[in-house]
């Protein structure tokens, strides 16, 4: 089948697959998986425009829902977390999808410009785990692991006999004003600023406008790092950012198309739906497979990927 916009001829049913088993992964730690598929779209199948951008935010915007609902049905979805991310990225997004139109639009510079972003996140997510190991905090009871005693023991009942190990807990917000955000997690109380969230989710923003993904693989890894949050609660609210920004990206690229005439700007909707319907059934699945896995081997699977990812790029750049 040949996409127009993208100039790209590929089966159909390579998109939904490579989508499903992407996001089925990257879903367990906030992202969507959009991170990955560029570099897909760009090395495997030959799609360089600066379109495959904006198709990479459409395919969010289909894939998405079914990995935030699950989070929220499982009651793992800080609202005042997306919210705060949402309003910080939006005006980024505009600024970033500018940017890589005007002054990126070389595949080979914007390779490297997408490395350097992978490659910082990768390299700070290995830093924490490490200086953790290092530091012994991982034989520390946190609530990501009693979190995941409970799940442990969830499974280990016999059914009709769930009952008596009672609900799994939830996220139960304490506190959210124009200063501080806080919430209880298993018995943890976490509280991190409003304007440190939205000054940060404004620089993502615009990373995020330029290199098509929405900012979530970029603001997921940092709620843990940076703000000590724990994976089980950021995913949901990461994952809901990421879906406001991309349609509000998807929807400026469309806009800007005209004033680039003699450039592919416009996302490539068949293409992107088809990626995103993929998407759509990995997220879900690996949303609902997120609570047996545990927090330290979702982090360094995220952090394998990435840089990976980052040192092909860089390979590419100087070949």
């Amino acid at each position: 089948m040949f996409f127009q916009a993208a100039g790209i001829e590929v089966e159909p049913w390579i998109p939904p697959l490579v989508a499903l088993g992407v996001s089925f992964f990257t879903s367990m730690g906030g992202v969507s998986g959009a991170f990955l598929l560029l570099p897909f779209q760009m090395s495997i199948l030959g799609y360089t425009n600066p379109s495959v951008s904006a198709t990479n935010q459409l395919y969010n915007i289909v894939a998405i829902p079914s990995g935030v609902y699950r989070y929220w049905k499982e009651g793992r979805m800080v609202w005042p977390l997306a919210l705060v991310v949402i309003a910080g990225t939006l005006p980024g997004v505009f600024i970033g999808a500018f940017v890589r139109v005007a002054w990126l639009p070389d595949p080979k510079n914007f390779k490297l410009f997408a490395a350097a972003v992978l490659l910082y996140i990768g390299l700070k997510i290995v830093r924490e785990l490490v200086k953790k190991k290092a530091a012994g905090t991982d034989s520390k009871a946190s609530s990501e692991d009693r979190f995941q005693e409970m799940v442990r023991r969830y499974r280990s009942q016999a059914v009709g006999q769930e009952a008596a190990v009672g609900p799994l807990a939830t996220v139960k917000i304490t506190h959210f004003n124009v200063k501080r955000l806080g919430y209880n997690f298993y018995g943890e109380n976490f509280d991190v600023s409003f304007m440190g969230i939205f000054s940060l989710s404004f620089l993502v923003g615009i990373v995020g406008g330029i290199y098509g993904i929405g900012g979530g693989a970029i603001i997921a890894p940092f709620f843990v790092t940076v703000f000590g949050l724990p994976v089980y609660t950021v995913a949901g609210a990461a994952l809901m950012g990421t879906f406001v920004t991309s349609v509000a990206g998807v929807v400026f690229y469309q806009l800007i198309a005209p004033f680039y005439p003699n450039v592919s700007v416009a996302p490539d909707i068949l293409l992107g739906v088809l990626f995103g319907i993929g998407g759509m059934a990995g997220m879900y699945l690996g949303a609902h497979c997120q609570k047996f896995v545990k927090a330290k081997m979702i982090k360094w699977m995220l952090a394998s990927i990435i840089v990976f990812t980052a040192a092909k790029y860089i390979a590419e750049f100087f070949r």
